[in-house]
């Protein structure tokens, strides 16, 4: 649907966007994440047409969109940060608007309208000026008015800024409802709402692509493979002995345990390995119950802020821990 190839956008000697590519197929809702100033609104601009790039290509659809840009234009609805609201006008008034500078036949524009205004939850408030609508309303005229034109991609920078906790839920109860028959790349700063909502991740920082994956898998790569973290009613010699035999365990870390008698532990396994059956198995045999076993995961707070800062500042690479480089899924 949309592929980016060696994107580059350069203001004089400042690349704010360097080298960057990525694909992202029909159907998809990507999360786009990264640092103020990493290049990240910039990119989404050269994405709707807004800006022009200063290398690389666009192409949505096959279509690249500096020769097709109208065509390309109309299969993308935007909502940036800052809502384009006309606020003099009623939201009627402005989706009518915005319908005819997209060229809905006017025939087709009254049942559009209606259709989408009743998809956002404006019908409501269709007559009243848009300046007398609260936060959250503006937000969902924005995003009504990028979905005229039926968009086959739509395009939402930071879609629940400034709203409070039930609008946030109603806004991304509606963009999982909107991923059903769109194509969505999301951006913003509340990561457990992307991670609610997306099942791929984009991170860029100092303008470059340095992950592109499902957030399990970044976490993995991050950590340096699969970790499980288990509780057993055993002492650490026992528990050693029984999970020496297991090929697929690389390391175990033991660690002070909660409970007397017990022991905890990180087992450690290939990042392609899941060691928990395994695990299970080699205790059972050695008569050890297990009491606490779960997969040791990176929140995708702890993935971004990895990837992105060094020494607690957002000044780009890593923090030191392995993978921590680039990181991207195969097949991107």
């Amino acid at each position: 649907m949309i592929e980016v190839s060696n994107l580059v956008r350069r203001y004089g000697p400042h690349i704010a966007v360097d080298h960057a590519s990525f694909k992202i197929e029909k159907g998809e809702i990507v999360g786009f994440l990264g640092p103020n100033g990493a290049g990240k609104s910039t990119t989404m601009n050269i994405l709707t047409g807004y800006l022009s790039s200063t290398e690389g290509t666009v192409k949505v659809d096959g279509q690249d969109i500096l020769e097709y840009p109208t065509e390309i234009k109309r299969k993308i609805g935007y909502l940036p940060e800052n809502p384009p609201l006309y606020m003099d006008m009623t939201v009627r008034e402005y989706l009518s608007f915005v319908g005819e500078i997209k060229g809905i036949p006017a025939k087709q524009k009254k049942d559009k309208m209606n259709h989408i205004m009743e998809t956002v939850g404006v019908h409501d408030v269709s007559k009243r000026l848009i300046k007398n609508l609260s936060r959250g309303y503006k937000q969902r005229v924005g995003l009504a008015q990028a979905m005229i034109g039926d968009p086959e991609a739509m395009i939402l920078d930071e879609p629940t800024s400034g709203l409070d906790p039930k609008q946030i839920l109603e806004i991304r109860d509606l963009i999982i409802k909107l991923g059903k028959d769109h194509t969505i790349i999301l951006s913003s700063h509340i990561l457990p709402e992307v991670s609610a909502v997306c099942k791929r991740v984009l991170i860029i920082n100092r303008g470059k692509i340095v992950a592109d994956d499902v957030p399990e898998n970044l976490a993995k790569r991050i950590l340096g493979g699969s970790h499980i973290h288990l509780r057993a009613d055993a002492n650490e010699a026992a528990i050693s002995r029984a999970l020496g035999k297991v090929t697929s365990i690389k390391k175990l870390e033991f660690q002070e345990s909660p409970e007397e008698g017990t022991s905890e532990l990180i087992a450690e396994a290939g990042e392609e390995t899941d060691i928990r059956r395994d695990l299970s198995r080699a205790l059972a045999q050695a008569n050890i119950p297990i009491l606490m076993m779960r997969s040791l995961d990176m929140t995708l707070e702890e993935i971004f802020l990895n990837l992105t800062t060094r020494d607690g500042n957002s000044e780009g690479g890593n923090s030191g821990l392995p993978g921590s480089e680039n990181v991207r899924g195969e097949g991107r």
